[in-house]
């Protein structure tokens, strides 16, 4: 179902949500936010849309009535890397991390506010545009430099160790994503740290002395309690 704007240079977006009042209060929303909507009832109709109009973010709820919303999650990511953004009511830690890992980009726990879903597609779609990273990441006064392998903060160069360049390197290349804990451990110190999530608060924290003007506060890496880190 195509919802309202019928316009093929707006951005697509894909609500996969078996709820009437949710799709109809996401229109509302999207609608004056000039996007070209799609609506599916059921995870199957999801998966024909995603294939069928190949939407530049997806909106999938967890609870779907014929397939699981990380079921959809996994098909999808077989052979798309389209963001996802689930909106669930599922407000376990170990929920978002299932769906995190099983390769979503976003987790909004329901209800959420409008200005806030609005910031995480705008953040998605900038990721969808930057599918290859640029070779200079630069956010308020951070600055790196992947081709030069340079850090910078206020225009002062950074020391890094190799471990925490490698570490923010990963972060800048998904930006404004959230990397779960254990996403992070394997691929900075590979699987057999998975369950040593000290390792990587350790490395966090002594990144965040290094780029962060209050690292009490930090403005550059944000903390995702329970699920993981997100560069912003």
């Amino acid at each position: 179902m195509i919802a309202e704007s019928t316009s093929g240079n707006l951005p697509r977006v894909l609500i996969i949500d078996d709820e009437v009042a949710i799709r109809k209060f996401l229109r509302t929303v999207l609608s004056s936010e000039e996007f070209l909507l799609y609506e599916a009832e059921n995870a199957h109709t999801g998966l024909s849309l995603t294939a069928a109009v190949r939407p530049d973010v997806i909106l999938l709820d967890l609870g779907l009535p014929d397939l699981d919303g990380l079921e959809v999650i996994k098909r999808i990511r077989d052979w798309s890397q389209v963001p996802i953004i689930v909106l669930s009511v599922r407000e376990r830690e170990e929920d978002k991390i299932a769906a995190l890992d099983a390769g979503a980009d976003d987790y909004l726990t329901k209800p959420f506010g409008v200005g806030e879903l609005l910031a995480r597609i705008r953040a998605a779609m900038r990721r969808l545009q930057q599918e290859l990273p640029e070779p200079v990441f630069i956010s308020d006064d951070l600055e790196v430099n992947l081709e030069l392998r340079r850090v910078m903060v206020k225009g002062k160069d950074v020391q890094l160790t190799p471990t925490e360049y490698d570490l923010l390197k990963l972060l800048v290349s998904q930006a404004g994503k959230v990397l779960t804990h254990r996403h992070i451990l394997n691929k900075i110190w590979g699987p057999s740290h998975l369950e040593q999530p000290h390792v990587l608060r350790v490395n966090i924290s002594n990144l965040r002395r290094k780029i962060e003007l209050d690292p009490a506060q930090p403005l550059h890496i944000t903390t995702e309690l329970g699920v993981g880190y997100r560069l912003v």
